[in-house]
């Protein structure tokens, strides 16, 4: 066991250099358990300097470490009897048990019957082996992963853009000296607070511009002369957005030696914003046409002055239109000649911490290792050639997450499920029908540390490895690659995922190699994804241990690109394309079948203190303390006409569910709108309310607009079990 171990928190996608020391004496703790440890962590844990972060931690960095010896530990393989109960089997009998399960599966119902959900937590090389795994040993292409809730209409919007997609084309330092930052639909100071430091410059210069229904701790960031905030209705981002490249036109604030230069499709963009002068966005958005002229205006002033950058995040990517919505704000970044300069540009905020390079190297239904789709001939014959196998034997693209999750159990859907790093009973949408489908299946396998709401309903739980017990790299918002270091021994009984799938390879005959040795695989990956569009085949881990940045696309022989897009975009004619974008209608709701409820508007989010589904966060005893339960934030003039007090408990309903928890009344939301944080599982959670319906192109669903009825609960719920899932189950 190494006494100190430099590497990045378990959690977002900021990726925050710290350092791991280790007390001399420790071992691990065995007992399984769930309830909550004290704060004090098990190994001590300090911020290290490093672009991103400057040595600082948030909350959920600061308490990582207690989770690696909390006495909920999974240590076990873990089967389900025929009583619901979860005993302890052997490793032995535990891969026998899903070698028997694989093959009954195929042999009845064919490969694709077998599924994987992978998710945006897996190191590179965890991600790379899934994705081979799944096509090559199991034989299907029914894989998808997470990272489908939370970057995909960005991606999309990003390849439709640029022919490639990178988080930030730029490193975050960039942010520093902007003169303009305009941001939608993300909230860092609460999900990423380490971030702020890198928008101090911007807000002193009075040009931090925030969009978001609510005036969360980010958009009051703005206040004191620091900027902007524009507070839309929900749902409508994209008319905002077509509002500001409106002014942009028609002001004559466009930079027309860019976009000869260095796009296309201009004249169709011209016309399809014709119609969304600022009065008119006003009506449709709620934000006055004064200050969506001074939007554009201060935008197209700081490109020419120190720089401006259009920065996106879920909040406008959740949505049936969220494609649509970043190549909004896309086209907008393009007429102001922002991507691929020195000074400007455009980036959309990965969320998960591997969320970059996760979806970059094979867990998406549609993609091979090194973003290379899964359709085109030349890139199956490359990828076929590393693996030393027939093109043939690598199945064609399989079913987006949200179609993946509705067929499971359907006769000619998935039926025998691998579920990894994802907790998908609480973080997909309508999520009681997720649950439902986890419930019908023949078998389902998940891999977690602890006992998660999706583990649970597991028929065989497998303990893995936690972030300080394994080596590997991840890719941060950045697109730079880090290295993971291992700091501590694992349980005796955890295993790899690595291990697990190169065992389970070798029990199904899987042609191939599949090695348990984390840079055995990177070196794999390295070879995959040469001459893709994410090429890391000129990046090791000696030069990563070394400290040196590693930007990608990085070929063999090259020093990498920290900023994309200087030579041109990477279409083939090396031009960005202007698509032309407008709103769509979206399905009529339900009606409300409750007198005494007032339909609302519903958008989710994150708390400071929690990250995704809170399988990890809510056994944290401090974050726990701090925010214990799920509260639904109301405007105090809405509560107020239906007698709902701060701390009542309030029904939230729509046609899929119901969620019950207190009420917080506060005026930093819209009165049509209330804010629901979807950490909580059970009858506190937001995901049963939000719908499956998806974008067409990116398969995102729609998270952030979905129609409720709030009215104050029933008393006697207060009885309930529903105010008893701030314990983990």
């Amino acid at each position: 066991m190494t006494k100190s171990a430099d590497t990045h928190c378990p959690y977002c996608a900021l990726q925050c250099a710290m350092t791991l020391k280790s007390p001399a004496g420790l071992t691990p703790a065995v007992q399984p358990g769930s309830d909550p440890v004290p704060a004090a962590p098990a190994l001590e844990v300090s911020g290290r300097d490093f672009p991103t972060n400057r040595g600082g931690l948030c909350r959920k960095g600061w308490t990582s470490a207690s989770l690696l010896h909390h006495p909920g530990r999974v240590t076990e393989p873990m089967l389900k009897g025929p009583d619901g109960v979860h005993r302890p089997i052997t490793w032995d009998e535990a891969l026998a048990r899903i070698t028997t399960a694989v093959k009954a599966t195929r042999s009845k119902y064919g490969a694709d019957a077998v599924g994987v959900f992978g998710g945006g937590g897996l190191t590179n090389e965890k991600a790379y082996l899934l994705g081979k795994f799944a096509r090559l040993a199991l034989g299907t292409s029914r894989i998808d992963y997470n990272g489908r809730f939370c970057m995909s209409s960005a991606a999309a919007a990003g390849m439709r853009a640029f022919g490639l997609d990178r988080g930030l084309p730029f490193p975050l330092e960039a942010l520093d000296t902007a003169s303009t930052i305009l941001m939608l639909g993300s909230n860092v100071a609460e999900t990423m607070p380490p971030f702020v430091q890198h928008l101090q410059g911007v807000r002193d210069a009075s040009g931090l511009i925030v969009v978001d229904p609510r005036r969360s701790a980010t958009a009051a960031f703005t206040s004191d002369g620091g900027g902007l905030h524009l507070q839309p209705l929900p749902g409508t981002d994209l008319t905002l957005l077509l509002g500001l490249s409106h002014v942009v036109i028609h002001e004559g604030l466009v930079d027309t030696d860019y976009i000869q230069a260095r796009t296309t499709g201009y004249d169709a963009l011209v016309r399809s914003v014709n119609a969304f002068w600022p009065e008119r966005v006003q009506s449709l958005t709620g934000v006055p046409a004064d200050l969506i002229r001074d939007t554009a205006r201060r935008l197209a002033y700081g490109a020419r002055r120190g720089g401006s950058y259009i920065l996106t995040g879920r909040g406008v990517e959740q949505h049936v239109d969220g494609t649509d919505t970043a190549t909004a704000a896309i086209n907008l970044s393009l007429l102001l000649g922002l991507p691929g300069t020195a000074r400007s540009g455009y980036g959309t905020l990965t969320g998960q911490g591997n969320g970059q390079g996760g979806r970059e190297h094979g867990q998406k239904a549609d993609q091979l290792p090194g973003y290379r789709k899964i359709t085109d001939p030349a890139a199956r014959a490359h990828v076929a050639k590393v693996w030393n196998v027939p093109e043939a034997l690598i199945p064609g693209p399989g079913l987006p997450a949200v179609q993946l999750l509705k067929s499971l159990g359907q006769p000619d859907g998935v039926r025998c499920l691998f579920v990894h790093a994802s907790n998908i009973a609480v973080a997909s949408p309508d999520a009681n029908s997720v649950i439902d489908g986890l419930r019908s299946l023949d078998f389902l396998v998940v891999c977690d540390f602890f006992m998660s709401e999706t583990a649970a309903e597991a028929d065989l739980v497998l303990p893995v490895l936690q972030w300080a017990e394994e080596e590997g790299t991840l890719t941060n918002l950045e697109g730079r690659v880090l290295r993971r270091r291992r700091a501590i021994r694992p349980p005796a009984g955890a295993r790899s995922e690595l291990w697990i799938m190169s065992q389970l390879a070798e029990a199904l005959d899987a042609p191939s190699t599949f090695s348990d040795d984390p840079e055995t695989v990177f070196e794999e990956l390295r070879l995959a994804s040469a001459g893709g569009l994410a090429d890391y085949s000129g990046i090791d881990y000696t030069m990563l241990d070394n400290g040196e940045a590693a930007y990608w696309p990085y070929p063999a022989g090259s020093t990498g690109t920290p900023r994309l897009f200087m030579d041109g975009f990477a279409h083939p004619d090396g031009k960005a394309v202007l698509t032309p974008v407008a709103p769509r209608r979206r399905r009529t709701p339900a009606a409300n079948p409750d007198p005494e409820a007032k339909t609302m508007t519903l958008i989710t989010g994150r708390l400071l203190e929690h990250y995704q589904s809170g399988a990890q966060t809510r056994r944290v005893a401090e974050l726990l303390a701090s925010q214990p339960e799920a509260r639904v934030q109301l405007h105090p003039a809405a509560a107020a006409g239906m007698g709902i007090t701060d701390g009542a408990l309030v029904s939230v309903a729509n046609e899929r569910g119901e969620v019950v928890c207190r009420a917080e009344l506060s005026t930093a939301i819209r009165p049509e709108t209330v804010f629901l944080p979807f950490h909580f599982p059970e009858l506190e959670s937001a995901n049963r309310l939000t719908e499956a319906a998806t974008d067409p192109i990116s398969g995102m669903p729609e998270f952030k607009f979905n129609k409720v009825w709030v009215r104050l609960a029933a008393a006697n719920v207060l009885n309930s079990s529903v105010l008893q899932t701030s314990e983990a189950s």
